[in-house]
């Protein structure tokens, strides 16, 4: 194929970043907007030797899984993926990936595991199936074209800024947040940063809501000391019904990570407070919690099932945040150590700890993959019953993997957000002893290609 070269092809897969895979006299080429089963026309934007992509022209078929966005912003904007496909095939297409993920990166059997139905989300009452989920939305600001201070997304792959008035995965109420600091930025005449020149001073807006409490935090990201007039902008935020903290964040780096280290308490509380499972939790703007908490509760629900403690175990939880799945097992555990990086997180953990009332649980601050390796070392003997791990995107580091190896617990609960690296950490683990029993999708993210997932790995040495 070359390039502006026009084909016509049909849709038969989609890639990690959405776009629609199909192949022309054995070429594969990766079509933005493009859906599984459509039958498209296409011009060829970039060619590689074994691949390329390109541009879809038009429809010449539609796919029978292809329905209508309800965001008006859906193709540009680079955050629902998958929001032209019904969500019963948006079900499939993710079990299908974690399946995929599992037999050609991690060389496992299809029979050798028991991959369970993947639990998708029940609608929300009065809304469209997989949508107004999430509990957090990060708005970039910036200036449009016409000079006007916009916010909205990026568009796929770049830090454009798709300009949208409401995503309707969050919270209806961050349209009004999001509207107050823009009238707020204008009448004092506060510039939205540039990436190009690095002036100007609001970057982001965080915004955090309590699904079972209402609570609202917000957050701008600044690149400044301080936030001029911010007591009269957080004064007319904390007028917003449910408002419960303001505060800024201070990010002066020429970065891609959202927030720094400095935080700026402006009013209201710190945090604000949320629940999962009859367990209450402090959510800071810097603490990782997930998005969609409906999905937490099922997902959580599942690493405690396949976790099968029955009162005397020791639990190690990798990665564990604010304690949120620290705490579902404290329950049912004889002791349980969180491990997390973030200094905000470890804190949240801790006094998520005593608002439970939960005694048998212990924090500890740094990197997994230097604490673990590190206690055991000076605790020889003492080896975990479970560990459950929740490790970012890229997975866990060899030396982690081989620590968890040498304790040697009974069992391993595995939980990702990305199929293709927890299939090559499963991979390791059950080459140094362990065997994969149950894989369980959940749906935490409708409309994106992203999907959780929940393992079982059982110690061969150790099966009754």
């Amino acid at each position: 194929m070359k390039k502006n070269q026009v084909f016509e092809t049909v849709i038969e897969d989609m890639s990690e970043q959405g776009e629609g895979i199909g192949r022309v006299n054995g070429y594969t080429l990766f079509v933005k907007d493009a859906l599984i089963g459509d039958r498209i026309e296409g011009r060829v934007i970039k060619e590689k030797k074994a691949y390329g992509y390109g541009k879809l022209l038009r429809i010449l078929e539609p796919s029978p899984f292809r329905v209508e966005p309800l965001c008006p912003a859906a193709l540009p904007c680079g955050g629902c993926q998958l929001q032209t496909m019904s969500y019963e095939r948006q079900l499939q297409f993710k079990q299908d990936k974690v399946e995929g993920h599992l037999v050609r990166i991690g060389g496992f059997e299809r029979s050798g595991f028991s991959m369970e139905p993947i639990i998708g989300m029940e609608p929300v009452p009065g809304q469209r199936r997989g949508f107004r989920y999430r509990n957090k939305g990060q708005f970039p600001f910036g200036r449009g074209k016409d000079g006007r201070i916009i916010y909205g997304f990026y568009a796929g792959r770049t830090h454009s800024i798709i300009e949208t008035e409401d995503c309707f995965l969050g919270d209806a109420a961050a349209r009004l947040v999001l509207e107050t600091v823009r009238s707020f930025m204008e009448e004092y005449k506060i510039d939205p940063y540039d990436e190009a020149s690095r002036q100007g001073l609001v970057r982001h807006v965080l915004i955090r809501t309590g699904y079972h409490t209402g609570q609202i935090l917000v957050c701008l990201v600044i690149n400044g000391r301080e936030l001029p007039h911010g007591r009269r902008l957080a004064e007319r935020l904390m007028e917003i019904g449910g408002m419960t903290s303001v505060s800024c964040n201070v990010n002066r780096q020429r970065t891609n990570v959202i927030l720094g280290s400095q935080m700026i308490h402006l009013a209201g509380e710190e945090c604000i407070t949320d629940r999962i499972g009859g367990l209450t939790y402090r959510i800071s703007p810097q603490s990782f919690y997930q998005v969609n908490p409906v999905q937490t509760e099922k997902l959580y629900g599942k690493a405690l099932e396949f976790a099968c403690l029955t009162g005397r175990e020791t639990v190690w939880d990798l990665y564990c945040g604010i304690g949120t799945i620290s705490l579902f097992l404290a329950r049912e555990a004889g002791q349980v150590y969180g491990v997390e990086v973030v200094p905000a997180a470890v804190k949240n953990a801790r006094e998520n700890a005593a608002l439970n009332h939960i005694a048998n649980v212990e924090f500890f601050e740094g990197r997994a993959e230097e604490v673990l390796p590190e206690w055991y070392e000076s605790h020889p003997g003492k080896a975990a019953d479970v560990i459950v791990v929740d490790p970012p995107r890229k997975g866990c580091e060899e030396g982690l993997l081989r620590t968890m190896v040498r304790m040697a617990p009974k069992r391993i609960v595995y939980v990702s957000c990305n199929s293709a690296t927890l299939a090559r950490d499963l991979k390791y683990l059950c080459a140094g002893g362990y065997r994969l029993e149950r894989v369980q999708p959940v749906d935490m993210f409708p409309m994106t290609v992203g999907v959780e997932v929940v393992c079982l790995l059982s110690n061969l040495n150790q099966i009754s």
